[in-house]
């Protein structure tokens, strides 16, 4: 007898068995379907939305600690609460000595201001920055290049002009190169830059002007003010763990009770970062538990109609053992009908997911670029699989059911 996996004769007649019950072929490959597409549409749907969401603070490294002034909330070295505080350079100065593990940080001074081109003005943030800033905040360089060290050492009076102030400024026309008037002080525009995040520091960055945090010191009267303190930590280290140290480092040089959390804001943002990641990861087991149960609904319609064929097959099941069939035969028959039918339907179910998933990232792209809401090959291939073993595991007891049945007892069934 030739092999029921090889046999073109075999393979016909699981059609013409899976045909003549259309109605119930077709609930249950529906059931398949409709598991396999709930299951990839929440998948790809979990992830696009992972990939909305983190969109808005891409551009900021995860890592950082934000510090910046509050004010006392309780009496300290003969002065009354609520007063208000300044940080300054000799806190900037004792928070990087006294951690090692600071990989990259910058003070920022923020100052309203407008900026003149010829007879073209606008209103800006002016933002005074290390050369650090942009390894924290990363800028889209339209034109040019970001402030740097020497900028910064040497109190030059430069400037980046973000994306939006340089349209209202220079229209059509490069602005590299160009001087412009802030606050009355020339700059020249080495750089033209573009927000890359949804996080906002006082302004987008597209409406502000970018100085050397030193330059802004000096053509301001600024003195030793420092409006806010940004630091990334190096990799294995979390910014959660310095808060303490650096609540204390501020209280050593300032009359604040070392107690006083409302003296100073400390901004942990990589917890923000895990708070977003375990909610996303939430998104993902709810995803993955939906879509099991209505896998397991098609699952179970697929034992069902396997238990009805073999019932209904009983007569026929035991000719073909009177005449030589063996029972893996049998089994492969039997296997074979739940496979084709979660084969066909899951393929179904899967592609049918994927053109919404694309329909989705097609109505959500913008000009920021595209949210992925699509499956990887991978995760298709993987939904496909675990169908296919467990719609072979569904069949698998109807099978030996079948393969059990005596020829003499199959013949005499009525």
């Amino acid at each position: 007898m030739k092999n029921p996996v090889f046999d073109i004769e075999n393979w016909r007649e699981i059609g013409t068995t899976l045909a003549q019950n259309k109605t119930r072929t077709f609930m249950t490959a529906f059931g398949i379907f409709w598991g396999t597409a709930i299951l990839a549409m929440l998948l790809g749907g979990s992830k696009g939305l992972k990939s909305f969401m983190g969109r808005n603070f891409e551009g900021f490294a995860t890592n950082v600690a934000i510090v910046f002034p509050g004010r006392t909330t309780k009496p300290y070295a003969g002065f009354n609460k609520g007063m208000g505080l300044e940080l300054n350079l000799q806190d900037v100065i004792n928070i990087r000595r006294a951690i090692p593990e600071i990989e990259s940080s910058s003070a920022v001074n923020n100052l309203w201001g407008t900026a003149l081109y010829g007879q073209k003005s606008t209103t800006a943030m002016l933002t005074g920055v290390e050369s650090d800033y942009d390894k924290i905040f990363v800028p889209k360089m339209y034109e040019g290049r970001f402030i740097n060290e020497a900028d910064n050492n040497r109190a030059r009076k430069v400037c980046v002009v973000g994306k939006k102030a340089a349209d209202e400024l220079f229209g059509n026309e490069s602005g590299i190169g160009k001087e412009i008037s802030l606050n009355g002080i020339y700059y020249k525009v080495v750089g033209i830059a573009g927000q890359t995040s949804e996080i906002r520091m006082g302004a987008e960055l597209d409406e502000s002007v970018i100085i050397p945090y030193n330059s802004m010191r000096a053509n301001y009267n600024l003195g030793t003010k420092v409006g806010m303190f940004m630091m990334t930590l190096k990799s294995g280290y979390a910014p959660g763990d310095y808060e303490k140290t650096v609540r204390r480092l501020i209280a050593r040089n300032h009359p604040v009770a070392p107690d006083d959390n409302g003296a100073v804001f400390y901004f942990d943002v990589s917890e923000k970062f895990e708070m977003v990641d375990n909610i996303f990861l939430g998104i993902t087991l709810l995803a993955l538990i939906v879509g099991a149960g209505t896998l397991m609904s098609g699952i179970i319609g697929v034992g069902n109609i396997m238990w009805i064929i073999v019932r209904e097959r009983t007569h026929e099941i035991g000719i073909r053992r009177a005449i030589g069939a063996k029972p893996r035969d049998i089994i492969i028959q039997i296997l074979s009908e739940s496979m084709v039918l979660t084969t066909i339907a899951g393929i179904a179910g899967i592609s049918f997911a994927i053109i919404l998933l694309a329909g989705a990232e097609y109505a959500f792209s913008d000009d920021q670029g595209t949210i992925a809401f699509q499956l990887s090959f991978n995760q298709a291939v993987y939904i496909l699989a675990t169908f296919l073993i467990l719609g072979s595991a569904a069949g698998l007891i109807p099978a030996v059911k079948a393969m059990k049945i005596k020829p003499i007892e199959a013949l005499t069934q009525k």
